[in-house]
C-alpha cells in the first residue's frame, strides 16, 4: 500500500539525503524511491524549486567523460530541514495516535 504524501515530505526527504552527503539526481531518485514512489522526471522540478529557494546549490564534477551535477544543502536548507522535521514529528504523532488508538489531547 502506498500513502500519497505532500511536497513538504518530499522536500524533507531530499534535504535529509543531501544533508548527509552531496548527491546527483539519479542517486537522489534511487534513495527517495526507497521510501516513496517518484520518478526522475518528478524529482528534477523539486530540485530546481529547492535550489530557487536557496535550500540547495549545485556544482558539476567530471564522471566518465561527462559532467555530473551534484546537489549540496545550504545553511538555509539546513534550517528548512529542521522546520520540516519538527512538522513531520507533530504530524506523525497525530497519525500514530489515530491509527494506534490514543488521545489526541495529550
Amino acid at each position: 500500500m502506498t500513502f500519497q504524501l505532500g511536497s513538504a515530505l518530499l522536500d524533507a526527504c531530499v534535504l535529509a539525503i543531501v544533508e548527509k552527503e552531496d548527491a546527483y539526481g539519479y542517486s537522489l531518485t534511487q534513495q527517495v524511491q526507497s521510501v516513496m514512489e517518484i520518478s526522475e522526471s518528478t524529482l528534477y522540478p523539486v530540485l530546481r524549486r529547492l535550489q530557487k529557494a536557496h535550500y540547495l546549490t549545485t556544482y558539476d564534477q567530471p564522471y566518465q567523460g561527462r559532467n555530473r551535477r551534484y546537489y549540496q544543502i545550504t545553511e538555509q536548507g539546513r534550517i528548512r530541514l529542521l522546520e520540516l522535521l519538527k512538522e513531520w514529528q507533530m504530524y506523525k504523532e497525530k497519525v500514530d495516535c489515530v491509527l494506534l488508538g490514543g488521545n489526541l489531547d495529550g
